[in-house]
């Protein structure tokens, strides 16, 4: 009985832990939200809000012995409506930050597991309903959110950067909005000679359709293109290195991607992407 009494505790834990990690990046908290594609353009900033706000009075509830199975109810919502998302970009085989604790966790088994316990938790404080407070709830709340945390992390496999995939959304800071249908993002670097040596052919590629350079820093010269400045475009985006290149449609949803350090290079994700378009055009 003890252990069904502690799950209001293990659980406010958890919300709070994930509300504070949000609350330090709320516009990256908000990519990550639209990054799971689930959502129509322009509601991932809303959503990211309210998401934060239900977790917080969710946590606020279920510390009040009165509001404890409101409490729990919001937080097993939260919980099952982060479960299916998470399903979702599984199956169609996306590369998503979780976004679930501010962090940089992908989408996967592990965070599926770890949400599916989390939900368990919320259902058992449910059941549990208005239990007094008492201090050896404290360790037994700690155990359990151990355990649902920890077989999550050794399910957790640290991937070599690999860039976006076709159908993930293009996260970047700071960027006008499209004029065409298709926009080719040239990630570049100052200190980077084949980024140099190929800014002529990134300037060519202008007339088959919009190009935008990205930096991380300020310094690079656009060779007549304009230049966007993101610090984190690269981590945000799993980029391994410059010069790289993303091709998206007017939504900012990659078409094709990868190194662009030769002119046989970009062709092939050139000709990748004008294959794609219709394809998601039909």
């Amino acid at each position: 009985m003890i252990v069904a009494e502690s799950a209001y505790l293990a659980v406010t834990a958890a919300l709070l832990f994930a509300a504070l990690g949000k609350l330090r990046d709320v516009p990256g908290f908000a990519r990550s939200v639209a990054g799971y594609q689930v959502l129509p353009d322009g509601l991932a900033g809303p959503a990211a809000v309210g998401v934060l706000a239900a977790e917080l009075a969710a946590a606020g509830l279920l510390l009040v012995p009165g509001g404890r199975r409101w409490g729990a109810a919001v937080a097993g919502l939260l919980f099952a409506a982060f479960l299916a998302a998470m399903a979702s970009v599984m199956r169609r085989r996306m590369t998503v930050d979780c976004g679930c604790f501010g962090g940089r966790d992908l989408v996967g088994a592990g965070t599926l597991l770890r949400t599916g316990l989390l939900l368990a938790l919320a259902v058992t404080a449910a059941l549990a309903g208005p239990v007094a407070f008492a201090p050896v709830q404290l360790p037994v709340a700690a155990v359990l959110l151990g355990l649902a945390i920890l077989p999550a992390r050794l399910l957790h496999v640290d991937r070599p950067a690999s860039g976006p995939r076709p159908g993930a959304r293009f996260a970047l800071a700071g960027a006008p909005e499209p004029d065409g249908d298709r926009v080719m993002y040239a990630l570049v670097s100052p200190a980077c000679g084949l980024c140099g040596a190929m800014l002529p052919e990134f300037a060519a590629a202008a007339a088959r359709l919009e190009v935008v350079l990205v930096s991380a820093v300020d310094g690079h010269g656009g060779d007549g293109l304009p230049v966007v400045v993101d610090p984190d475009v690269f981590d945000r985006n799993d980029i391994p290195w410059p010069p790289y290149v993303v091709v998206t449609d007017r939504a900012r949803t990659v078409l094709a991607a990868g190194g662009a350090a030769t002119p046989a290079q970009l062709e092939q994700i050139l000709s990748g992407a004008e294959a794609a378009a219709p394809r998601r055009e039909h």
